[in-house]
């Protein structure tokens, strides 16, 4: 039976679940399986190399599926300097309505551009509280929370789901996505226990059949386990996780200088070596993306069986594991 959220209501999908924005992942094929699957499918405006390109994309995505989908802008703390704005509007003229945000307060910019346009939903990214509260007072739509177990950048409050999703549904009005750790039915019902009325998963989507990710890397999210991840850059206030390997061994290795400096990781960890390593699947070319997930990933499967595993799981915990619960508890009670 289909969950039903505000959430669902908002972006017109089947199922509480959202694929994170993903640099080099974000494409066609992953997204419209996703979205195909009754969840909310993210195009990374980043991964196209211009607001044009990005327009065709969007057009690719659109004749794989006719549900919806979303655009992801992440504003980067670097001294890179794409048009984000530009993305922004190339989507909107393309149609798009969702729009999933992250990053640095220079992400308003692209705030304004999109809400001009009457019908669109901002998701927001954020890994504390503080900042999910500004961007509720700013007219963002959904606050995506993440927590210290995410791929990619936790923040540096090193706050998990657990403590971090009910702290956020405490104070946040509108409605949120529970972000980092999720990947089946039991996150889901945790999530929504927690105060949550959906989950967003960025590391479980890259382990399934339509993810434009090289087998080798796949079968190393199969191989890690919860402890296959690292933390890097926690010297330079830009914590980043990522998943076991050699390179990403050797990264940490640099960095435990105390006057280690990005220059000398640079090329262990570019964009342009992440993105062979995902492509070739030569795990020495750079690092990956990668969160504490990895310990409940034991299988590639496609979007649509993930999905559909998750809501029957989920069904299930809530009609029979829980109610279990009860049952015992009441008779407990009276035979004492």
């Amino acid at each position: 039976m289909p969950f039903r959220t505000r959430i669902t209501d908002m972006l017109g999908i089947e199922h509480p679940i959202v694929q994170g924005g993903m640099q080099s992942i974000g494409v066609a094929e992953l997204a419209s399986a996703v979205s195909n699957a009754g969840g909310l499918g993210i195009l990374t405006a980043l991964t196209q190399p211009s607001p044009a390109a990005l327009a065709a994309e969007i057009e690719r995505c659109r004749g794989m599926t006719q549900k919806p989908f979303g655009v992801n802008v992440t504003v980067f703390p670097t001294t890179m300097s794409p048009d984000y704005v530009g993305f922004a509007k190339a989507a909107l003229d393309a149609g798009v309505r969702i729009f999933e945000t992250a990053g640095t307060q220079a992400v308003a910019e692209v705030w304004e551009v999109v809400k001009a346009v009457p019908g669109t939903v901002i998701l927001h990214k954020c890994t504390a509280v503080r900042h999910a509260l500004s961007a509720e007072r700013k007219g963002v739509d959904i606050i995506s929370i993440d927590g210290f177990e995410c791929a990619g950048h936790p923040g540096e409050d090193d706050i998990p789901g657990l403590i971090l999703i009910p702290a956020a549904a405490d104070k946040v009005k509108i409605p949120m996505l529970a972000s980092g750790g999720f990947g089946d039915g039991r996150g889901l019902v945790a999530a929504l226990a927690l105060g949550a009325e959906g989950i967003n998963m960025g590391t479980r989507f890259c382990a399934t059949a339509e993810a434009p990710i090289h087998p080798n890397v796949k079968q190393k999210y199969l191989e890690n386990d919860e402890r296959g991840s690292h933390l890097i850059f926690r010297n330079f206030h830009n914590t980043a996780r990522v998943g076991k390997s050699d390179v990403s061994d050797e990264v940490v290795r640099r960095l435990k200088n105390p006057d280690a400096k990005f220059e000398d990781v640079r090329e262990l960890v570019s964009g342009v070596a992440g993105k062979e390593l995902l492509q070739t699947g030569d795990l020495s070319k750079g690092v990956f993306w990668a969160g504490m997930v990895q310990g409940l990933i034991h299988d590639i499967p496609t979007c649509e069986q993930l999905i559909n595993r998750i809501i029957s799981e989920a069904d299930a915990i809530l009609d029979q594991r829980l109610a279990g619960f009860r049952t015992g508890a009441a008779g407990a009670t009276k035979a004492a």
